[in-house]
């Protein structure tokens, strides 16, 4: 079967020095982002201030429609921040947690931050909430419905889980927070990019991720999604001058919220962040994620089979409608014999409770896919791996 998306491999440098296995944890770089790179120092160099008020000032915006149809939301519903976590503080700090609508409600099995995040919110007088799962690799989603009550005010929850890449129905949490008038911030980092979204249709009130990943954007270009109903009804708490409905009037006192989704912006934004991320954005977007998904489910399937017949442990979900873009392979040593794959040129990453994480893109190829599980499997036959060389 040909393959077309491999005419992609040539925009990525790094393939031509590696077996480029770990986009889920940082997408391979496009040759365009030295373009945009270098756009972005000339207009410092030659515009200066008036950089600002020539293009820059609008950035985010533009930045945030490149994005939108590769999330399935409508253009002018996207801001741009550092990263996850400050877009997931923005957007909880539209609540309050001081009545007795309290609980933030989350699961055991999400991303570090978000426990670190929202335990702060405790401060506020908000009632955390954890959802026990029963093993490392799904967190059962019938429980966190359970746990959403009337007094429930928040529920943060990842799309696909970051140690086992199970990617999670959504649907009944978001229907069920919204009967008992909760909002639901939906994690998506390590969905966008290799799983069609239509986040619009799923009506999460928000959603947050970055560009690190699947969509080969680097880092510092973090985004906020905010339903279209709810913008002008929300007013943040943490928010800069860049959310002010004037931001060069330098008004004092307390914040007169612009009208748009400009009102979640934070302070100064992150000029060189958002030039690197678009040429990703570009890419994933002229693909387009149903292709790239359909080759992500053809390399992790063969991934799976080949760590299947070498009797491997898996700790990601068989069935293809509960996988993200990653397959989780445990075996013994695991963290040593990753050391020694990165030191053959196959780059991967280890995680413990999880095992090594391997996540063919669009633009990899099966004899990578082939090569990675031969070399894996001559390390992890070895007594002292870390005595390979």
């Amino acid at each position: 079967m040909t393959d077309g998306l491999l005419a992609w491999r040539a925009e990525f440098p790094i393939l031509e020095t590696c077996t480029y296995l770990v986009s889920h944890s940082l997408g391979a770089m496009p040759r365009g982002v030295r373009d945009e790179l270098r756009q972005f120092a000339d207009e410092w160099d030659h515009r200066g201030v008036r950089a600002w008020h020539e293009g820059w000032w609008e950035l985010g915006r533009e930045t945030g429609n490149l994005l939108a149809p590769i999330l399935g939301v409508a253009r002018d519903t996207i801001t741009m921040h550092q990263n996850a976590t400050v877009a997931q503080l923005i957007a909880a700090s539209c609540l309050s947690f001081d009545g007795p609508r309290r609980k933030i409600v989350l699961q055991d099995l999400d991303f570090p931050t978000n426990h670190y995040l929202f335990e702060g919110f405790r401060r506020q007088g908000a009632e955390i909430i954890y959802v026990p799962s029963d093993n490392r690799v799904r967190a059962p989603i019938d429980r966190l419905v359970d746990a959403i009550d009337e007094q429930t005010a928040l529920v943060p929850i990842s799309l696909v889980l970051f140690r086992s890449a199970c990617l999670q129905d959504v649907r009944a949490v978001i229907e069920k927070a919204h009967r008992v008038g909760a909002l639901v911030i939906l994690d998506i980092y390590q969905a966008a990019g290799t799983i069609p979204l239509d986040l619009a249709a799923l009506n999460t009130d928000f959603a947050v991720g970055g560009s690190v990943k699947w969509l080969c954007g680097g880092p510092g270009a973090g985004y906020l999604y905010v339903r279209p109903d709810l913008i002008p009804r929300l007013k943040p708490a943490n928010v800069g001058w860049a959310g002010h409905a004037s931001p060069f009037g330098f008004e004092t006192g307390e914040i007169r919220y612009a009208e748009g989704v400009e009102r979640f912006q934070s302070g100064t934004p992150n000029i060189p962040a958002l030039y690197s991320a678009r040429a990703g954005y570009k890419i994933v977007g002229q693909i387009g994620v149903t292709a790239i998904r359909e080759k992500s489910l053809r390399l992790t399937r063969r991934l799976m089979d080949a760590a299947a017949q070498h009797g491997w442990a898996l700790n990601t979900p068989d069935r293809d409608a509960e996988r993200g873009g990653s397959v989780v392979i445990d075996v013994p040593n695991g963290a040593a014999v990753t050391q020694q794959l990165i030191a053959r040129g196959v780059i991967v990453d280890h995680r413990p409770d999880a095992g090594i994480r391997m996540a063919p893109h669009f633009y990899s190829t099966a004899d990578e896919v082939d090569e990675a599980v031969e070399l894996l499997e001559e390390l992890s036959t070895v007594k002292h791996v870390t005595d390979v060389k």
